[in-house]
């Protein structure tokens, strides 16, 4: 997808908080196991109390509450290019920084640790944002990035192959529609991380939505449409796909009495030598 366009469907997306609300809420409410996203990210990190941390692509700070209250001596920054969503962000705002994650407005060797969680696969040079998240971290500083896995929902993505099929002329020969964590994912993420840091740790989360109506299962799917468009075939429409996709669920529903997603998404910490890489950088030097 070309740069521009990428751009322009991102910040669609992001225009409001709606697809994140959707999106959090359908997690909070369908989510089997009952799971806490901001706990269990910020505790793959091993928190000394008194960070100072950079939240790039901070949203509507999913993390931040949760952070705070159990790590309340750290020193929380918020940076994100939407300001419909900064504004609404819960931290003080002189915390806040508008801005793009390519440039980041803060000098080098600022922070503990910087945050990046589900964003590094908007941006258009990951290579490049991941420099200079580098150049803002202290040396023994962390990246924390949580992304969602290649395999995620594998039940959705066979029946939106099945709608481009029917719907296409060249359905059965159109590739697998992309996820939007396509360029950074759990699997790839780890191989692009380890590009710029001596170690990436990996942490999986699997899970899944179970829902008992058509509805939030609908609404979970299209408010994903921004992201995921682009990838169907020209002559395949979205809300044509959508329609689609509401009689396969409905059947299913029928047939089984519950509508099942499997997920799967993950947090990759990396660093050169802080948190758990210090103890092996430690015995590394003594060779």
């Amino acid at each position: 997808m070309p740069a521009a366009l990428l751009a322009d469907a991102i910040s669609r997306y992001y225009a409001n908080d709606r697809n994140l609300r959707i999106h959090e809420e359908t997690h909070a409410k369908y989510c089997v196991p009952r799971i806490d996203f901001a706990r269990w990210t910020l505790e793959t990190v091993d928190w000394a109390g008194d960070e100072v941390i950079l939240d790039v692509g901070a949203g509507r700070g999913s993390h931040y509450s949760r952070l705070i209250a159990e790590q309340p001596g750290v020193s929380y920054y918020a940076l994100d290019r939407s300001p419909n969503l900064l504004f609404n962000h819960p931290c003080a705002v002189d915390r806040r920084a508008l801005g793009d994650a390519m440039i980041l407005p803060f000098a080098d060797d600022s922070f503990d640790v910087v945050m990046a969680n589900h964003v590094l696969y908007h941006v258009s040079d990951i290579d490049g944002c991941l420099s200079e998240i580098k150049r803002v971290l202290k040396p023994d500083g962390r990246v924390l990035a949580a992304t969602d896995s290649l395999h995620s929902l594998p039940e959705l993505q066979v029946l939106i192959r099945r709608a481009i099929a029917l719907l296409s002329k060249n359905g059965a020969q159109a590739p697998p529609p992309a996820l939007p964590c396509d360029a950074f994912a759990l699997e790839n993420g780890t191989r692009i991380l380890a590009r710029h840091f001596y170690a990436v740790v990996r942490h999986d989360l699997p899970f899944q939505l179970i829902f008992d109506d058509v509805e939030p299962a609908i609404e979970y799917l299209d408010s994903m449409r921004d992201l995921r468009q682009h990838s169907l075939p020209g002559d395949v429409a979205w809300d044509d796909m959508m329609l689609i996709m509401r009689q396969q669920m409905t059947q299913l529903l029928q047939l089984l009495g519950k509508l099942e997603i499997n997920l799967a998404c993950g947090a990759l910490v990396a660093s050169d030598r802080g948190d758990f890489i210090q103890e092996f950088v430690r015995r590394d030097s003594f060779r």
